[in-house]
């Protein structure tokens, strides 16, 4: 399978979550995939949260609820290991829709509310940090 070029950030579509044109940054040096959720409470079985992106007043707030998810392990880039919450969902770049794996953190001090780990890379992009919103001006035009 030929990798397509991806740059350094991107807007994806997440279909499953009727979430479209949520801005992406791609990241070599983390393993996992995250989206930034808030009030992230499991009750009885389901787990709810509160997405957040303020780009998008749309969708910011939205709550979410899930009864199929996971618990997962994940270590940050100072050593410290956190539980976190793992979803299963779709993304759509390049007009063509994959599967992810979504850990939901709070990622209020970064500026793109959904991080690509190397997990979802590796196979489908080669990463060239020259470039940004390919997959976003390729559906534009």
């Amino acid at each position: 399978m030929k990798k397509k070029t991806i740059g350094r950030f991107d807007k994806a579509d997440f279909p499953d979550l009727h979430l479209n044109d949520i801005s992406v940054k791609v990241d070599t040096g983390a393993y996992t995939s995250s989206i930034h959720c808030d009030n992230i409470v499991e009750e009885k079985g389901c787990l709810k949260c509160t997405f957040l992106d303020e780009e998008h007043p749309l969708y910011n707030g939205k709550e979410f609820k899930f009864t199929d998810y996971d618990i997962v392990f994940v270590k940050s880039s100072n050593g410290i290991v956190q539980k976190r919450y793992q979803i299963q969902t779709t993304i759509t770049l390049f007009g063509k829709t994959s599967k992810i794996s979504l850990s939901l953190t709070t990622r209020q001090e970064m500026r793109f509310p959904v991080l690509l780990g190397r997990k979802f890379i590796t196979k489908k992009f080669i990463v060239d940090t020259e470039f940004f919103d390919l997959s976003y001006n390729q559906k534009q035009e």
